[in-house]
């Protein structure tokens, strides 16, 4: 049960990475832009989901959660990393881009495109992929799974 739950947090870790820090990536960069330099509240509020991205990131890698909770982020981040490598016109056109898109997933699109640009979905690809690695993330916790066994009285078969 605890691997299906990895699922569902690891299929949540990866919208938040992809769409939520694509999103502060991009509002973030236009709040602090030179031209720009207003700061103001959407700045701090990207930077907070920023900071609510790398808490769960954390969380996640240091948990004891399912080690699928970080095997399906980093599957897509490094699969998408490794499409970049060898093909990048073809890489940048997963990002999102038709103006038929709300305007948020248009921006988080942005931020996305230039998180794999410049490497960072391939750091966070490899961070999140080590707890995999790990043979005691996959055993169950003591107590989680044990059945107890009852004692009987019989000395075998004689």
């Amino acid at each position: 049960m605890r691997h299906v739950f990895g699922l569902l947090v690891g299929l949540v870790m990866t919208a938040v990475l992809l769409l939520g820090a694509g999103w502060a990536v991009q509002e973030a960069e236009a709040g602090l832009a030179p031209e720009f330099a207003q700061g103001g509240p959407k700045v701090w509020i990207a930077l907070g989901a920023m900071a609510a991205a790398g808490l769960l990131v954390g969380l996640v890698v240091a948990g004891r959660v399912s080690p699928i909770a970080t095997f399906v982020p980093s599957m897509v981040l490094l699969a998408w990393t490794v499409v970049y490598a060898l093909d990048a016109r073809r890489a940048v056109t997963l990002v999102p881009a038709d103006p038929a898109f709300p305007e948020l997933l248009l921006q988080a699109g942005q931020g996305m495109g230039r998180l794999l640009t410049t490497g960072v979905y391939a750091l966070l690809g490899v961070v999140l992929f080590l707890p995999v690695m790990m043979p005691s993330r996959w055993s169950p916790r003591a107590g989680d799974d044990e059945e107890e066994y009852e004692e009987s009285d019989d000395q075998g078969y004689y």
